[in-house]
């Protein structure tokens, strides 16, 4: 017989309400009905709650965990130009490195979910701290090619298993530590801070490992470094690089330290009725969202915008290299750029929490004016426009704010879309797109002799095909609705 969708009033008391689909069988005669029905009553408005003032250390701890994640994948980017010249590199080999992060995240995130879901975020922490510190650690081995090719690679590979918990935790924490009024706020913090990593490596990588590659370059002008012999500038180089490599190692380890001294699993108790809610278990959550189209709409939209604006953040060093903007001056227009998202995130998630049902207007200014943005920037770029490096700043600044902010945004948009489904998998099932958009963008740019100016023309594409698809969106507040049972508001 066919299947239906019931709802079953258990004895139960009347302040409890079902929310869990489950599949019984019910016998009437000599038939069977298989019938897919809604679980025992989970929800209790009289629950408990509290929260918690650790809250905000375990926040910082895990915003440091993968602020650290994120700067350690995009370590070689920045100071792309020296790393060719130490280590007779090509423009393909750095675009592997970066490659790595994505190709490494489609690998371990079903894993990592089922870790995150089960274990709880203390074990999924520790594990994400323990390969960070070793990918960091490996890289420190030597710097004699074609070993440095080797021990790189393997570094930045397991650098890239600990990217979904870097990436796709935030909204869990939020979800688990946080009240209603401040959860998409946590959310952007945590989530802005992996940004921030990689924007810091934009920065702290030309600082460290100066460019010697161009007489050109200002940061190397009336120095003895431009009469250096080849072997000479090339044993500075690997030196420079090396001191970078046991900077970031001993960093990747104190981190670890932290989270072993004290990283809680969860607060003793729910700090909301809807954290207080058991959700479903990894396999019926799975089930879940396999089925539920919205999520995927949500997930088109942001996996193949951001997964390949993000990534053509980290080869922008290499993208800029042909319009004659050195490795020093591109590391710090990305430097600027993701402080500008980081700022715009916690701005808008701000917004976010005190206007809670309007994330899809947000997300379509966020878009139409980000796109503007970098129509302004790729014109710039190729001449149509008059090009100024004011102006040049300007647009990437603005782009990165528009569409950096969009983030936490749709980390929370799915889970309230999903819900009861566990806040893991869903990200991590988000954030997975998101890593392969990427890595369909990289593996275009290891292409032999293609040149750089596609990638801003389909970067630009990514953007603006998701506008029309947003506006086809249906919101849904599902776990907010839960929440609001009890009348919570901090």
């Amino acid at each position: 017989m066919s299947t239906k969708n019931l709802l079953l009033n258990e004895e139960s008391p009347p302040s409890y309400q079902s929310i869990y689909p489950a599949e019984v069988t019910v016998t009437t005669g000599e038939n069977e009905i298989r019938t897919t029905v809604t679980h025992q009553s989970v929800i209790d408005p009289d629950t408990e709650t509290h929260v918690y003032k650790r809250r905000w250390y375990v926040l910082i701890v895990y915003s440091l965990l993968a602020f650290t994640q994120g700067g350690y994948w995009n370590t070689w980017g920045p100071i792309a130009a020296t790393s060719e010249d130490a280590f007779g590199w090509s423009d393909a080999d750095i675009a592997l490195l970066s490659n790595w992060g994505p190709i490494s995240y489609v690998l371990a995130a079903f894993v990592m979910s089922w870790v995150v879901d089960v274990k709880g975020l203390r074990w999924s922490c520790l594990s994400t701290a323990v390969m960070v510190a070793l990918g960091a650690g490996v890289r420190c081995i030597t710097d004699r090619p074609p070993y440095v090719t080797w021990t790189v690679n393997i570094g930045q590979f397991l650098n890239g298993l600990a990217g979904p918990v870097a990436m796709g935790v935030p909204p869990a924490l939020s979800a688990l530590w946080f009240p209603v009024k401040e959860r998409t706020t946590a959310t952007a913090l945590a989530t802005i801070l992996n940004g921030l990593g990689v924007g810091v490596a934009f920065s702290l990588g030309p600082y460290m490992v100066k460019d010697r590659t161009s007489n050109t370059n200002s940061t190397m002008r009336n120095t003895s470094w431009i009469n250096m012999t080849d072997d000479e500038r090339i044993s500075q180089e690997r030196h420079d690089i090396m001191m970078y490599m046991y900077v970031e190692a001993a960093w990747a380890v104190f981190i670890l330290l932290l989270i072993l001294i004290y990283f809680p699993a969860k607060p003793p108790k729910p700090p909301t009725l809807s954290a207080s809610v058991e959700r479903m278990d990894f396999k019926t959550g799975a089930k879940c969202l396999v089925r539920n189209v919205r999520f995927w709409i949500i997930c088109a939209t942001y996996g193949i915008s951001l997964g390949v604006f993000n990534c053509w953040q980290s080869v922008l060093d290499v993208i800029l290299k042909p319009h004659n903007i050195d490795e020093n001056e591109a590391g710090w227009l990305g430097f600027y750029s993701i402080l500008a998202g980081c700022v715009g995130s916690v701005i808008l998630a701000k917004f976010a929490d005190v206007f809670s049902r309007h994330m899809k207007m947000f997300l379509l200014l966020l878009y139409i004016s980000g796109s503007a943005c970098f129509v302004w920037f790729t014109l710039l770029i190729n001449g149509t426009i008059p090009d100024s490096t004011y102006s040049l700043y300007v647009a990437i600044i603005l782009a990165t704010l528009l569409l950096n902010a969009s983030v936490p945004l749709y980390y929370e948009m799915a889970c309230e879309v999903t819900y009861p489904v566990a806040e893991g998998i869903t990200n991590f099932v988000l954030t997975l797109v998101n890593n392969i958009g990427g890595l369909v963008f990289l593996l275009v740019g290891m292409i032999p002799h293609i040149g750089t100016a596609w990638a801003n023309w389909a970067c630009l594409g990514a953007i603006v095909s998701c506008i029309p698809v947003l506006l086809l969106i249906k919101e849904n507040y599902n776990r907010l609705e839960v929440d609001e049972i009890k009348g919570e508001e901090t």
